[in-house]
């Protein structure tokens, strides 16, 4: 099923749902004759959008919010903060063509800062979907829950079967492995498992985990995951301050753990805009390149004489 069709269905029994839209409607684009006057499109005002939809959701409503990743969580990012995280109100932020998945735009309209900015915000939850098959089975739980939620819109298709039902704060594990992990989410989990093949062949056990949710995360497989593991990899296609990379630092801190964690994530840069594939390939996040990586990072200790891995 489409996330359209999801959507469309579930608005379609839960007379609360209201779909809200600023002139981005590609992928519902169908949803305005389903849903009639619960469909609203404010035009090219993301401030606009969010307030009304927090004004809604005052009112009894679940909106859900679609606009461009960028606009969203930057154009709107007070809205969304005052209007929306203050009352910690039900509305369901879908970010279109986040991260990498804006391929062919510049800077203007890349969201490589929106996590770190999301997961900010008392209250606000963070998922970003693997595929369009875990979004859409995860919308209707998102909608249960009454907190404020920011998605990261992902409409490609399974990069491998999952292992778990959706559930809030849950990640699941893809492959196995004890002595590198992959940390990932989002678009990025079908590299990292390319990645885990090319590791694999040169004799690497890798494990692959996607954290579904970055807010709430799941501490338990993270730090499972890590005890077992010699090195930590976090993988995302967003900056490297604020995102994956901080978030785990900030729990291996807390935790008192010491892992050798290769960090993949952009730096202080965005990238230079062009076909998804070539865009992995030119910044260095196709899946043989970042197991190149991997290798590096692994033999890097030995060749300098410095000690082993850690393995507690």
């Amino acid at each position: 099923m489409t996330y359209e069709k999801a959507l469309g269905a579930l608005a379609g029994s839960r007379d609360d749902v209201v779909v809200l839209t600023a002139e981005n409607r590609a992928p519902i684009r169908n949803l305005p004759t389903v849903l009639g006057e619960r469909f609203v499109d404010v035009g090219i005002c993301e401030q606009t959008l969010v307030g009304a939809a927090a004004g809604l959701a005052l009112r009894g409503r679940t909106p859900v919010v679609h606009a461009l990743a960028a606009f969203l969580t930057m154009r709107a990012f007070e809205f969304v903060r005052t209007d929306v995280g203050l009352g910690r109100l039900p509305v369901k932020l879908v970010g279109y063509v986040p991260g990498f998945l804006s391929e062919g735009n510049g800077p203007t309209h890349q969201a490589l800062e929106d996590v770190a900015l999301m997961r900010g915000i008392p209250g606000m939850q963070v998922f970003c979907p693997a595929d369009e098959a875990e979004l859409v089975q995860a919308l209707p739980v998102l909608l249960d829950d009454r907190s404020p939620c920011y998605i990261r819109y992902n409409a490609g298709p399974p990069p491998a079967p999952h292992t778990r039902p959706f559930a809030i704060g849950q990640a699941e594990v893809l492959r196995e492995g004890n002595v590198v992990t992959i940390l990932t989410y989002g678009l990025l989990v079908r590299e990292a498992l390319k990645a885990q093949e090319r590791l694999r062949e040169q004799g690497v056990p890798t494990r692959v985990v996607n954290l579904r949710m970055l807010k709430p995360i799941d501490e338990r497989v993270l730090l499972e995951s890590a005890h077992d593991s010699q090195m930590v990899v976090t993988l995302e296609d967003h900056f490297l301050v604020g995102g994956l990379r901080s978030i785990v630092a900030e729990i291996f801190v807390r935790q008192g753990l010491v892992r050798p964690l290769l960090s993949i994530a952009l730096e202080e840069r965005w990238f230079r805009p062009a076909l998804l594939d070539d865009v992995l390939e030119h910044e260095g996040f196709e899946g043989g390149m970042i197991a190149e990586r991997v290798l590096s990072a692994l033999e890097s200790p030995q060749k300098r004489g410095e000690r082993e891995w850690p393995t507690e």
